[in-house]
């Protein structure tokens, strides 16, 4: 079986969005280097720098499941197209605004429209994809991420040396290029897929948080996220100050992440297209925690590229069937609502996965913190075990 295949059963609008994302994110370098912008060019402490990207955070967790039920009523490709052009808008304002109150305002408007366009793409790509090719679909849309984001931050690095200012104009004028593109694309016309069974009419009615499913759910990933998310917070600190590997050597580990999630993630789930979602999300939480829960053992350059290259067949596993379930999960005409809801998952993750995991690092030491993600991981694999009664996910 050739598993790249599949592809050709990808609709034509999933690979139009996924090329605007992908303009999207090459162009995204403000986030990464919005401390070192704060620290080095406004002069602000530490501790003030990392509070703007709290504000940020926060301004993601709270628009997260209002911007997804906005999605639904004016339709997620109008919320697309206000969420890239007023993205641009703000970033290409940015630098105008040079003190501190002003910069925790803009900071959070950028959060508020540029959160926005995630939960509304992720939508149309459901409405787009009949159920069986939702994993392949997302693998996709995730290599457009991966691909957009090895490029941004590149030449973010490469601008900061010339001037911090050029940061916003780059990534403003690629938001504004990826919103021209959507707004010119030539967009197929089809019918809307769903799964969702017209029987369900209570699911209809009744508010996403009151939906007992999508809060289990919800419940069950939290833990193997923020496991994720110490790739960027403890384990730099680990492999660098720790264990004393130096920094070009780290961005050498981050890579072997992205190649493998660029060769592999789209087959693997074009491959994988038939297994059940409940079994995929079990399987990549283990992979997962057996990864992160390795760096309590391995130390050495080789152990650690094993240890990321199993928790990065994780990572592929689990996010593309993660997204598949929840799109099935949702009602019909509501999608836009359960993907701000999944949003809210991540944000949420985000904003207390690397305060949580530094904190145990500090006062517990690596061991604890390493065996911590593996014990996190199994917990989330576990719960999961629970979604397999539900026959259709």
């Amino acid at each position: 079986m050739n598993p790249w295949k599949g592809l050709k059963n990808i609709p034509r609008n999933v690979w139009l969005i996924s090329i605007t994302t992908l303009i999207n994110r090459s162009g995204m370098m403000v986030l990464p280097f919005l401390a070192l912008y704060l620290t080095q060019e406004m002069g602000e402490t530490p501790g003030r720098a990392g509070f703007v990207l709290t504000v940020y955070g926060l301004g993601s967790l709270v628009s997260a499941p209002f911007t997804g039920k906005l999605s639904d009523k004016i339709g997620a490709m109008n919320l697309m197209r206000v969420s890239l052009f007023s993205s641009g808008i703000v970033l290409l304002l940015f630098p105008l605004f040079d003190n501190y109150i002003g910069i925790l305002f803009i900071s959070l408007l950028l959060s508020l429209v540029t959160e926005a366009f995630r939960p509304a793409s992720m939508a149309f790509l459901s409405d787009q994809t009949e159920a069986e090719m939702l994993k392949p679909v997302f693998a996709v849309y995730r290599l457009a991420i991966n691909l957009g984001m090895s490029i941004g931050p590149v030449a973010g690095g490469i601008l900061t040396s010339i001037d911090f200012d050029l940061l916003f104009y780059a990534d403003g004028i690629t938001t504004l290029m990826a919103g021209v593109f959507l707004l010119f694309a030539k967009w197929e016309k089809c019918e809307h897929h769903s799964d969702s069974k017209d029987v369900i009419k209570v699911k209809e009615i009744v508010p996403a948080f009151k939906d007992g499913r999508l809060l289990y759910y919800l419940f069950c990933l939290l833990p193997v996220t923020m496991v994720f998310f110490q790739h960027m917070s403890t384990m730099p600190l680990f492999l660098v100050e720790e264990l004393g590997y130096a920094r070009t050597t780290f961005g050498i580990f981050v890579s072997v992440n992205t190649v493998l999630i660029i060769i592999f993630e789209v087959p693997l789930n074009t491959y994988m297209v038939n297994w059940k979602n409940w079994r995929l999300l079990s399987i990549g939480s283990l992979l997962t925690g057996i990864g992160f829960g390795g760096l309590a053992f391995f130390h050495s350059l080789p152990g650690i590229v094993f240890t990321i290259v199993v928790w990065t067949f994780g990572e592929m596993i689990f996010f593309p069937a993660a997204s598949s379930y929840i799109a099935e999960l949702a009602p019909k005409g509501r999608r836009g609502e359960y993907m701000g809801y999944f949003q809210l998952l991540f944000s949420t993750a985000f904003t207390t996965a690397p305060w949580l995991g530094a904190t145990i690092f500090a006062e517990f030491g690596s061991f604890t913190l390493w065996i911590g993600t593996f014990l996190f991981s199994l917990i989330s694999a576990l719960f999961i075990l629970k979604l397999r009664h539900d026959k259709s996910k």
